[in-house]
């Protein structure tokens, strides 16, 4: 079988799974805020949906990462906190441990993430240190045999859930990013806790929470990556962003199909709504949007072929798409009526999702400011 007809096998397999299994849950786990189980997640793991694009060695198929991303996109048009699980370990920090960690670092965490076992989240925001990253105060002070950690992240997604947290924190007194590296910190170690889970507009079967740090002992075998190696963390950070901005085209082309069938059931003075030319330029526009973010995320990932994928690729396409499936979902919005009010069409249930997905990774007026620097070939300094 070839590479073009596996990446369609696994699009229409995933496509399947994710209507027939977590369609008709989708909605109670959004309304009651009900996170995905660990014997789901086990499922999406039996299912090959969490190793797509990690080695065989570990488990994994071995696929391109272009694969993944269609099976994200397939989850995230219907169950976000599904899609997220498959986003988590084909995207997220599991993708750190692979580029990033030892040998042996592999063979003890990538198995039973891909297994479904157990889930690693990212930590990286801070109370005072969100799109700032490198003004994190969270410090991992050397001691005989590791660090002891102390300090709070915030926005932390899965967090209180995951069995293992990355740990973005400075390990040096070096300044800006010269001091940071990160640390893989279980969470049933003494001295971690957790705030109150967060009530949030979107992401509300996908656990947000605070992870408190006091004197936390992280030992040297669970060093990832040292002091002075931000730049690489943030180099693989682009394939997280890549899982972003396929939620984010998920969720406009999902909006857009829901809406290309209703205007043409819907009737209104005695004619389908489509006949009316306000909602073809309307249709129109959402189209427009849809293709051109997903012809951006295409070319982004297609340059992860040989490594990891360009930066600029990615912060145009994640721009775009989270932008775009704002403007959609808010199009799909009107277009329904008083019906894309309701949750019983999972219109308004898009929209709350996408502003989500826009501020998760890097928001779109960061993501502008890397444009620039990356077009410009410079750095510019925030903080005069």
């Amino acid at each position: 079988m070839s590479v073009a007809e596996s990446h369609v096998e696994i699009r229409q397999m995933a496509a399947q799974v994710a209507r027939e299994v977590y369609g008709p849950l989708a909605e109670t786990m959004d309304r009651d805020r009900i996170p995905v189980s660990r014997e789901q997640r086990k499922q999406l793991g039996d299912l090959g949906l969490l190793g797509i694009a990690h080695d065989g060695d570990y488990g994994g198929s071995g696929a391109p990462l272009a694969h993944a991303l269609a099976v994200i996109e397939e989850f995230g048009k219907v169950c976000r906190p599904a899609a997220f699980q498959i986003f988590e370990a084909n995207t997220g920090p599991a993708q750190v441990i692979r580029h990033l960690a030892t040998a042996d670092q592999r063979e003890r965490w990538l198995p039973s993430i891909i297994s479904g076992d157990t889930t690693m989240a990212v930590a990286i925001s801070e109370p005072d240190a969100g799109s700032a990253a490198t003004d994190m105060r969270t410090s991992a002070k050397r001691v005989d045999g590791g660090y002891v950690l102390n300090g709070t992240k915030r926005w932390i997604s899965n967090g209180g859930e995951a069995d293992q947290y990355l740990v973005y924190c400075r390990l040096s007194d070096a300044p800006g990013a010269k001091g940071i590296g990160a640390v893989v910190v279980g969470r049933e170690v003494d001295g971690i806790s957790f705030g109150a889970a967060e009530r949030l507009i979107g992401f509300r079967a996908i656990p947000s929470a605070d992870i408190i740090f006091e004197d936390v002992f992280v030992p040297d075998d669970d060093l990832v990556v040292p002091a002075g190696d931000f730049g690489k963390l943030f180099g693989v950070f682009s394939i997280e962003r890549l899982g972003n901005t396929t939620m984010s085209l998920a969720i406009g082309q999902e909006a857009l199909d829901r809406t290309i069938q209703y205007v043409q059931e819907r009737e209104q003075f005695g004619k389908q709504l489509i006949e009316f030319q306000s909602i073809q330029v309307m249709l129109a526009d959402m189209v427009l949007q849809v293709e051109a973010a997903r012809l951006l995320r295409d070319r982004a990932a297609a340059t992860a072929d040989e490594g990891l994928p360009d930066s600029l690729a990615v912060s145009l396409a994640k721009c775009t798409a989270n932008e775009m499936a704002k403007k959609v979902t808010d199009l799909a919005m009107q277009l329904h009526g008083g019906n894309g009010l309701t949750e019983e069409y999972g219109i308004e249930r898009l929209h709350r999702d996408a502003h989500g997905w826009a501020v998760a990774g890097g928001t779109p007026t960061m993501q502008r400011i890397r444009i620039v620097s990356e077009v410009l070939g410079r750095k510019f300094d925030q903080r005069r």
